[in-house]
């Protein structure tokens, strides 16, 4: 197979897709899930023995670390060339290397996606929400799931978690600019029960409730954020939610959604009666028109054939 037979996979469980026959390879310990996650995260780079050790075990790893951590190198690589016919782990003096070539990752395809959604956010909402609908489509669970709690995976798993939950805002922010009101309303008021300090959510919620006429839900949506806010973090809703907060309560004009910008057609006029009318009598002399024109073509064909003799003009002596 060649590089672009095989496709990382760590939005969710760890594991390679071999395009080819459709199957996928899974390590299965935790061990080997760790080993790959933290490869995948760096591939292109030499990761220090020491390091990927320390992923592995953390701070207690056991005797003979480097020889276990080479043992689950060679079979990681085994299992990696029946998903790709070539070897994608390189030893080097210093550690190992995960060589990608031209595998592509989900985590890849999501971050493009999500950046084109975002791009086509102001002028195409509708496109902007399919765009971003595909990127979140590409998550199958948490990032890295059952990679261990090593560092470089925990930390990229959160970096991801985040991306995640930020297209996620966004996604909602084109249904709302596309006038799917109602049904965000809906989804964002079990989007905020599960993500109790994300005051974006609060902020969409809110001027979803607004837009579906349901002012005084979206003045308790605040309410409600206000009070998991103090308790789960200790602070105040921050100045977006205030304004928003403000806004309704003064039913701002700029809550409204805008219209779409309808394209005017001049329709051709309708002929009324007095139109109908002068066109009747301006066939009519157009008929009289052609009519006189005959009788002058048949006064002048008389008059050539009297000049030329063609006829007799009664005027010469009686025949005999």
């Amino acid at each position: 197979m060649d590089d672009t037979g095989a496709d990382f996979r760590v939005l969710g469980p760890v594991e390679v897709l071999d395009r080819r026959s459709g199957t996928y390879v899974v390590p299965s310990g935790a061990k080997q899930r760790a080993l790959l996650g933290a490869l995948v995260v760096r591939a292109g780079q030499v990761l220090p023995a020491d390091r990927l050790i320390h992923e592995l075990w953390g701070d207690r790893p056991p005797a003979g670390a480097a020889n276990a951590l080479h043992a689950h190198v060679a079979r990681l690589r085994r299992l990696l060339e029946g998903a790709g016919g070539r070897e994608r782990i390189a030893t080097r003096s210093m550690g190992y290397l995960l060589r990608p070539g031209r595998a592509g990752t989900d985590a890849q395809r999501f971050h493009r996606l999500s950046a084109e959604g975002r791009a086509a956010l102001g002028a195409d909402p509708v496109r902007a929400a399919r765009l971003l609908d595909g990127a979140l489509a590409l998550w199958r669970g948490p990032a890295l799931e059952g990679s261990g709690q090593g560092p470089l995976c925990t930390a990229e798993a959160d970096r991801l978690e985040e991306l995640r939950l930020t297209t996620l805002e966004t996604l909602y922010d084109a249904n709302l600019r596309s006038g799917r009101h109602a049904e965000a309303a809906a989804e964002l008021e079990r989007l905020t029960a599960g993500h109790p300090t994300r005051e974006r959510l609060y902020d969409l919620q809110m001027l979803a409730l607004y837009r579906c006429g349901r002012q005084t839900e979206a003045l308790g949506v605040y309410e409600r954020a206000r009070r998991r806010l103090r308790d789960g973090l200790g602070v105040e809703p921050g100045p977006a939610l205030r304004e928003r907060m403000e806004a309704i309560l003064h039913h701002a004009p700029a809550l409204t959604l805008a219209a779409p910008v309808a394209v005017a057609v001049a329709a051709p006029p309708d002929p009324g009666p007095s139109s109908v009318d002068e066109l009747g009598r301006a066939i009519a002399r157009l008929g009289e028109r052609i009519e006189a024109l005959g009788r002058e073509q048949q006064a002048l064909i008389r008059r050539f054939d009297l000049l030329t003799g063609a006829v007799p003009d009664g005027s010469g002596p009686p025949q005999a």
